[in-house]
């Protein structure tokens, strides 16, 4: 099958400011979001998780960027926190994220925790203004103008598509069906606790119920909030790791198959820059994040080969984003996992 191409556009280097925009006129405390959103609390006995579920109206997620089956808004095991919201509050009129008085205000696109997928568009490159374009997790969205699509955009949701959701002790299950449009297709997501172990697995299935096959690509955000500033968190893979464009010196270390960070992160600092190294092999995907003074962290698998990936990080949270590439032809349906193995110390 042919591979999806990963089309992302990405910041590359070291640490960079984010870009300035004008203050919003108003804006929301997080806290009030997550206080009105339904959910699902889930529990194996080492951990206990809060799924946000979909809901148009009080969903705690309802942007156009992510997936929004199943943000993850908390995962605790003992007393470490592992997920949550990275910023204080909301704005509609913001673009990612940006710095007030108040705190750092994310746009409705942004506003996301856990490990949140994004799925690559399809279709907007050939939609005319006012035709519609799809987001596998979040649906038919109207294409406004010629201006090229822009992920921290919000766009119209034309069709959310027919939504379930099957909750049990340990395990919640999303489906998202779309019938409308040139790519109809079912897709599958159950976020599951693994019985006894500190662990959850993220399963999908993708069918595609259509006449033209779906190729694009999906990536896991990653959201880790395991030390503020990030300071002394190391990241181990089974390759050695590489960057075209490194981040600055002072701050991260690429080392053999480890990314350091040497010191905390500052106010207002970022970075994002794509590592290379990885093969071709499902064996890739394993990925480990501890913090070096306490051991606490997640080792993160997937059973599908890597096409990119992406670290992107403020001193709030951090983020190694894996992407595989979907290619489901007509009729038939894709399968793949994560599993996380969480660490309290």
């Amino acid at each position: 099958m042919r591979r999806a191409i990963v089309a992302a556009t990405l910041l590359c280097g070291g640490a960079l400011a984010q870009p300035v925009q004008p203050p919003p006129a108003q804006n929301y405390p997080v806290a009030d979001a997550l206080k009105a959103a339904p959910v699902a609390t889930l529990h194996n006995g080492p951990v206990m998780m809060t799924v946000a579920l979909p809901d148009r109206e009080r969903g705690f997620f309802r942007g156009t960027r992510f997936d929004q089956a199943g943000v993850v808004t908390s995962l605790k095991l003992g007393d470490r926190e592992f997920y949550g919201p990275w910023f204080e509050r909301t704005a509609p009129e913001v673009l990612d994220y940006t710095y007030t008085a108040d705190g750092v205000v994310a746009g409705p696109d942004s506003a996301a925790s856990g490990p949140v997928e994004e799925f690559g568009q399809i279709g907007f490159e050939n939609a005319k203004p006012g035709e519609l374009f799809l987001k596998i997790g979040v649906g038919l969205l109207r294409k406004p103008d010629d201006k090229p699509y822009d992920k921290y955009r919000h766009y119209e949701i034309a069709d959310w598509g027919q939504r379930s959701v099957h909750t049990a002790q340990d395990s919640v299950t999303l489906t998202q069906t779309m019938t409308a449009g040139q790519q109809p297709y079912v897709y599958e997501k159950t976020l599951r606790l693994v019985p006894g172990k500190p662990q959850m697995v993220i399963e999908h299935v993708l069918k595609n119920v259509g006449t033209k096959a779906i190729s694009t690509n999906v990536y896991d955000h990653n959201f880790l909030r395991l030390v503020q500033g990030n300071g002394g968190i190391r990241a181990t893979f089974p390759f050695a790791v590489a960057a075209a464009t490194p981040p600055a010196a002072n701050l991260i270390r690429l080392d053999g198959h480890t990314m350091t960070y040497l010191r905390p992160m500052v106010d207002k600092e970022r970075v994002s820059f794509t590592l290379t190294g990885f093969g071709q092999n499902a064996a890739d995907y394993d990925i480990d994040i501890a913090d070096t003074a306490t051991g606490a962290g997640v080792r993160i698998q997937g059973d599908k080969p890597i096409t990119r990936i992406n670290v992107f990080s403020i001193d709030r949270v951090q983020a190694v984003e894996p992407y595989i590439a979907l290619d489901v032809p007509p009729g038939g349906e894709m399968r793949w996992s994560y599993t996380y193995t969480y660490r309290a110390h």
